[in-house]
């Protein structure tokens, strides 16, 4: 496209944009990488923002990672990993390290503390995710076009799963960036070695390799080693037929010095842990956390193989409406060195993954670039299926939307007594775009589809995130128990609960928050003033029992109905202060 000298688009112009709609956006960002990445973030920031700072602490895992870190910046030990007195060994250091290193900073321009910010402790998860949109496209180039790269990111970008994870300060954002960022520079030293015989010689894709790897296993030990590790060997195995060497590519990551500088990277904080916790890491990390995961389904997460297959069509939607349009063409070209790739990088840990009892959808997330890339591929080939029941089920563009939304809906009426009228138009505007996605698939061809289907996935983001669950006040009862008791008169308190036990709670209320039963509540309070004690109403005839026979003065702060999402059941939370001087 060109402009006019006053900065002006021309008639014609205007005249692409009215017909090209979508298409048009993706005509102006693929004139340049620059235009490219431009266009990508503003999508992420449209996709992962609404909500982002509003939706409080969700329990359990993200409560549970962010008090963690919490404790690490009150007490100034960067190296050990607690939630309250209990030790968190199942991961390693580095998404602590990311949130401690934002917190602080944080905390240094405000001047003033903000510990309890939720929103601080998701930045890493917002920038891996973000990271990982532009690194979808940087490795889809060594595969297609820049235009189909940028169709692959954005089926990214829109995906369900990566939604959830960029809004949760937990490890998985930032393991899919270093796993892309591994991926894409193992691909430039594959292909180029595949379809010339010459083995890189540069240094560049190395360090992006094992600067990748080492960040990887900081955050979440052995798995990157697994993608990676599976895809290599794989590929290895699959070239023994076309080349006499199949493996001297591996020479291009200079494994070498790569080995050795991961090392470097990893080793200083393994040594300290196990100086300070000797091998009681390894037992946690290794022995309860990943090898119990696949014997066992932990913390009631075990699900038999297929699940994922099954979750996928909703975790990854809205390009997986478009996978099984694009198996025949896979299936067909799987010879092909950039499809062997991205099928190495996918199958064998994907069907591992299916093995393992214990269960999670975002197990399986740092797989998913290597389907929008063969989808994306496929759809820039024009051989996506022609099957009629295959093009029929375009109708779960429509399908997704309406579903998902109405139950929004359903859920805020249940849940917190109100229609949610501000995410009306936002949820039409979801429902139409996916609509149009559904029915235009034939008249416009299948880009122009998925794209619309991109806006849908924001739209209901927005509907969501930005609207709907931030105006639930009953799915966060942490958050009217912080509130309570900052409103109380008193300069310090101490706090105990008892019956709700949510990570959430010790994050908003203080890490000097105590668990204990009916009975030790009530003599807990018994010791003074700026006592408070937060009691599940089930357990309120125990607590007033202790209280009766001890002698006991006190009054009733607030009462609390919520619902606590953890066990799925509604809750209500009574707060009680001493009245004993």
């Amino acid at each position: 496209m060109t402009t006019a000298s006053s900065g002006t688009r021309s008639p014609t112009q205007h005249a692409s944009w009215r017909s090209r709609g979508l298409a048009a956006a993706l005509d102006y960002a693929q004139a340049s990488h620059a235009r490219a990445v431009a266009v990508l973030v503003a999508l992420t920031l449209l996709a992962f923002l609404p909500g982002f700072f509003q939706i409080p602490p969700i329990d359990r895992d993200e409560a549970r990672f962010a008090q963690a870190t919490k404790q690490m910046v009150e007490n100034g030990d960067y190296v050990d990993i607690r939630f309250q007195n209990e030790v968190r060994y199942k991961k390693p250091i580095g998404i602590y390290w990311l949130q401690a290193a934002i917190v602080k900073t944080a905390t240094r321009i405000s001047g003033h503390e903000v510990l309890p910010t939720i929103w601080l402790y998701r930045l890493p998860s917002l920038l891996g995710a973000i990271g990982a949109v532009l690194l979808t496209y940087w490795t889809a180039l060594a595969f297609v076009t820049r235009r189909t790269a940028l169709v692959a990111a954005a089926m990214l970008a829109s995906c369900v799963l990566l939604g959830v994870e960029a809004r949760l300060a937990k490890t998985d954002a930032m393991l899919l960036f270093t796993t892309l960022a591994a991926m894409g520079a193992m691909a430039r030293v594959y292909l180029p070695w595949r379809r010339t015989g010459v083995i890189e010689r540069g240094w560049t894709n190395p360090a992006i390799f094992w600067t990748a790897m080492a960040g990887g296993i900081l955050l979440k030990g052995p798995l990157i080693v697994m993608f990676v590790g599976f895809a290599a060997v794989t590929l290895v195995i699959l070239d023994r037929k076309t080349s006499d060497g199949s493996w001297r590519w591996l020479a291009g990551l200079r494994p070498a010095i790569g080995l050795l500088w991961m090392v470097a990277l990893v080793l200083p904080w393994f040594v300290a842990i196990i100086g300070k916790a000797g091998d009681s890491f390894f037992a946690k990390s290794v022995g309860d956390d990943m090898l119990a995961k696949v014997t066992s389904g932990q913390e009631a997460h075990g699900a038999p193989p297929l699940t994922y297959l099954l979750l996928f069509f909703v975790t990854f939607w809205p390009g997986s409406v478009l996978a099984a349009m694009a198996v025949p063409a896979v299936r067909r070209a799987w010879r092909q060195p950039g499809t062997q790739f991205l099928l190495a990088w996918l199958v064998p840990s994907w069907i591992v993954l299916e093995l393992v009892v214990t269960k999670l959808p975002h197990y399986v997330l740092p797989l998913y670039p290597a389907i929008a890339i063969l989808i994306a591929g496929a759809l820039e080939a024009g051989v996506l299926s022609r099957a009629r029941w295959l093009i029929h089920g375009t109708i779960g563009w429509f399908l997704f939307a309406a579903v998902i939304c109405l139950a929004a809906f359903i859920g805020l009426v249940l849940i917190d007594k109100q229609l949610g009228f501000p995410a009306w138009p936002f949820a039409a505007a979801a429902i139409i775009m996916a609509l149009m996605a559904w029915w235009l698939y034939e008249t416009d061809g299948p880009e122009r589809a998925v794209l619309r289907a991109v806006v849908s996935s924001v739209l209901i983001a927005i509907t969501i995130y930005g609207v709907v669950m931030p105006s639930m006040s009953a799915l966060f009862p942490s958050v009217s128990v912080a509130n309570a008791l900052r409103a109380s008169s008193c300069e310090k308190r101490d706090v105990v609960a008892v019956g709700f036990q949510e990570p959430s709670l010790v994050f908003l209320v203080g890490s000097n928050l105590r668990f204990v039963d009916a009975n030790s509540a009530a003599d807990f309070l018994f010791g003074g003033s700026c006592r408070f004690a937060v009691i599940d109403a089930r357990l309120d005839r125990n607590f007033a029992q202790r209280a009766d026979t001890i002698g006991l003065r006190y009054s009733q702060v607030q009462r609390i109905d919520g619902y606590n999402i953890s066990v799925g059941k509604p809750v209500t939370l009574a707060i009680y202060q001493s009245d004993n001087r």
